[in-house]
């Protein structure tokens, strides 16, 4: 996505008329073109190869290669070009939502949502940001990650880069970071980016997630 240029979205799901339905909604929606639809993941794979989308709305549970296995695919596949993956659930609880935001998707949205938050979302996750992060993820990843002790992955991190990791495990932007830390925006962005590089996370999401599975960060 350049300039002006559409978000440039391929749907995936198996139930065909959540696909109609999508496509309905984002093809009225100026700025954003559905350019392909796949009923599973490995439809879905092929497409992303062929048609480079921008976004990837992915459902969690397809026949044959589901939302998880394609997210982890994709995003282990296509480098610097991969899409950013929205995963579509029908249960906020669902254990395979943790899994596809371990694995690297930019948030997820329950079928039940709201055409605004929809269109909304599309545009956030496509300019590079995570979605839904502050509650929904944290009490994902509070229900599912293993108790355990602070890993070795963690002790990589400074005690400043902690402090950051914690702040945004609460749900942070850059700026609130900066005033908790004392700090300018731009140094706070530069922490930030130091805990991601550390953790090998693609996002705040992902970092939040391994933050609690290797016992940085505890739920409640």
């Amino acid at each position: 996505m350049e300039g002006g240029a559409p978000v440039r979205v391929v749907l995936a799901d198996d139930e065909h008329l959540v696909r109609t339905a999508l496509r309905a909604v984002l093809g009225a929606e100026p700025g954003i073109e559905v350019v392909g639809e796949a009923t599973d993941g490995s439809e879905a794979l092929t497409l992303v190869a062929q048609l480079r989308p921008d976004v990837v709305l992915m459902d969690v549970r397809m026949p044959a290669v589901d939302g998880i296995r394609a997210t982890e695919r994709i995003l282990a596949t296509a480098g610097e070009a991969a899409p950013r993956i929205l995963v579509l659930t029908t249960f906020e609880n669902d254990s395979y939502v943790y899994d596809a935001l371990r694995a690297g998707a930019r948030g997820f949205l329950l079928k039940r949502t709201t055409t605004a938050e929809l269109l909304a979302a599309l545009r956030l996750v496509a300019h590079g940001d995570s979605l839904l992060f502050p509650e929904k993820v944290r009490a994902l990843a509070a229900r599912h990650a293993p108790a355990g002790a602070p890993g070795p992955l963690t002790a990589r991190l400074t005690e400043r880069e902690g402090e950051v990791l914690r702040l945004l495990a609460r749900g942070m932007t850059n700026a609130e970071i900066a005033e908790a830390t004392g700090t300018g925006r731009a140094t706070a962005k530069s922490h930030v980016a130091a805990v991601l590089g550390k953790l090998g996370a693609r996002d705040r999401t992902q970092a939040v997630i391994l933050a609690y599975e290797h016992g940085f960060v505890r739920p409640g």
